[in-house]
């Protein structure tokens, strides 16, 4: 069995000579006038000429007798006496370099070419050619080198196994893990649909403060920030969404923003402090189109990223073709849990004991709905993995939402979970002004019952509504959840590529 503390140990040994020897190469070379230099001049890449040339014969290839100027990383050497084969990287793409003493001259391999290491940036000139494997590779007429590596690569067959690891450098898990990359190109790609499916339907994309003067639009704890000029509290957003209903009051009648928000509460494999949501807002229409809406888009993300409406997430094929289901969440939670029933659900008391049975955390000052919420958290959202719209959230849970005309105790919402997770919330909007102040006065009643002092709500806002809020529909997007799905990623930290960490004390920067 491997005793892991004298492996590290050994490893870090084994890195530190790397890391001496290196500089002592650095140094030299140096002297020898090397200087980082930026001057080199490519006419293609790595991904073109993989792209392009691929599929060409070796008798077409030298017949063109193509020369290309690339830049690239070494990530693999076999160095011979006097015939070597190296390999070289960009993004994700690879091709092979046949570097001969005879096409570079003597003095430029053997104290030059000889020298480099592993994840040197080198540039190359050369001609392309198949080898007897028909492996398409570059015969080098020139080399250069551009940037030298002090640090010695991750293992490139195995990568970073340390998850701690591959999010703190995450450089370093780009570089050793193909897989990781995709992910991130996947991940732009996914933005770039959304934007272009936004703008096909008329749609156009705004901007709003990221520093509020009140945090509004979500219950969540903000980050607190000052700002020195106006010697005033600031508040990183935990929405953006009382600032896009102010446009739509403005006249603007599509908008959507894709932002970043920031809310000061728990880390988990769904959850960080600062992440990417889309919410967009539609004058003239209500939460029923918004499903409507939603659905077609994802059908359109994931047609064109894996030509089918079907992707799998961790052990489960997840089906977009057919309208997906929408159930109320009292039934959402009948239907998952066979000890639950509906009169369960129907009066307070009742709702406690199932509480209880469940071993589900609940205050005293709860009301049914937000029991009935908290109920619906703990035992059915993990369980609804094909996309499923719950519908009917109670009021009290529901602050800036409309009120359902004829069962006034529950807001017209939705959220769409998939692969167990929310994904997306919408609503009809709440477009009364004096049932939003009343609103806003009762939470923050609620939270700061002990110090009235604290009570803030946005009184601007309120304002704003008195000018006259049309009939509206609003949705927000989890953008790095979503990403996951669509990813097969089963952690949030696995889509973003720098994810809030815990900070490292005494770290040794040598």
């Amino acid at each position: 069995m491997i005793d892991k503390k004298n492996f590290q140990h050994h490893n870090n040994v084994h890195e530190n000579h790397e890391y001496e020897n290196r500089k002592k190469k650095l140094m030299k070379i140096r002297k020898n006038g090397f200087s980082f230099p930026n001057n080199f001049q490519t006419n293609t890449n790595i991904t073109k000429i993989n792209e392009k040339y691929n599929c060409i014969t070796n008798h077409e290839l030298k017949k063109k007798s193509i020369l290309v100027n690339i830049i690239g990383r070494i990530t693999n050497q076999r160095i011979m006496g006097k015939a070597s084969f190296v390999n070289i990287k960009s993004t994700i793409e690879e091709i092979q370099i046949y570097v001969t003493e005879k096409k570079i001259s003597s003095e430029i391999y053997q104290k030059k070419f000889k020298k480099l290491d592993i994840g040197d940036i080198i540039g190359v000139t050369g001609i392309l050619f198949k080898t007897k494997t028909k492996q398409l590779s570059i015969y080098c007429e020139n080399i250069i080198l551009l940037s030298k590596s002090l640090r010695p690569l991750p293992d490139k067959f195995h990568g970073l196994s340390n998850q701690e690891i591959k999010y703190r450098k995450r450089y370093l898990d780009l570089l050793s893990s193909k897989n990781t990359m995709k992910i991130f190109y996947t991940r732009s790609k996914i933005l770039m649909l959304i934007r272009e499916f936004m703008h096909r339907n008329d749609f156009i994309e705004v901007e709003t403060p990221m520093m509020q003067n009140i945090p509004g639009g979500a219950t969540a704890r903000p980050f607190i920030t000052y700002h020195n000029t106006l010697d005033m509290k600031m508040y990183l957003r935990v929405s953006p969404e009382l600032y896009l209903k102010r446009l739509i009051i403005g006249g603007f009648e599509r908008i959507y923003e894709i932002n970043r928000n920031f809310r000061n509460e728990g880390i988990s494999s769904k959850h960080n402090p600062e992440f990417t949501m889309m919410e967009l807002y539609i004058a003239h229409a209500n939460y029923q189109d918004l499903i409507l809406f939603i659905t077609n888009l994802l059908r359109s993300i994931i047609k064109t990223i894996y030509g089918s409406h079907t992707l799998q997430y961790q052990k489960n094929i997840l089906y977009f073709q057919k309208p997906f289901p929408v159930l109320t969440m009292k039934n959402a939670i009948i239907h998952y849990n066979p000890n639950i029933q509906k009169n369960h659900l129907s009066n307070l008391e009742q709702a406690k004991k199932i509480s209880i049975l469940y071993e589900i955390p609940i205050k005293k000052t709860w009301t049914l709905g937000k029991i009935i919420a908290k109920i619906f958290e703990c035992t059915t959202e993990k369980k609804l993995i094909q996309p499923t719209f719950i519908t009917e959230y109670p009021i009290e849970i529901s602050p800036l939402a409309r009120r359902n005309n004829i069962k006034k105790n529950i807001a017209d919402r939705f959220e769409l979970f998939m692969g167990g997770i929310e994904i997306a919330n919408g609503f009809s909007e709440l477009n009364d002004p004096e049932d939003q102040k009343k609103r806003f006065l009762n939470k923050q009643n609620i939270k700061y019952q002990d110090n009235p002092k604290k009570i803030l709500y946005d009184i601007e806002y309120i304002e704003a509504m008195e000018y006259g809020m049309p009939p509206t529909a609003g949705l927000g997007i989890g953008i790095d959840r979503l990403i996951m799905i669509i990813t097969n990623q089963d952690s949030i930290r696995d889509v973003i590529l720098f994810p809030t960490l815990r900070t490292l004390q005494n770290t040794d920067h040598k």
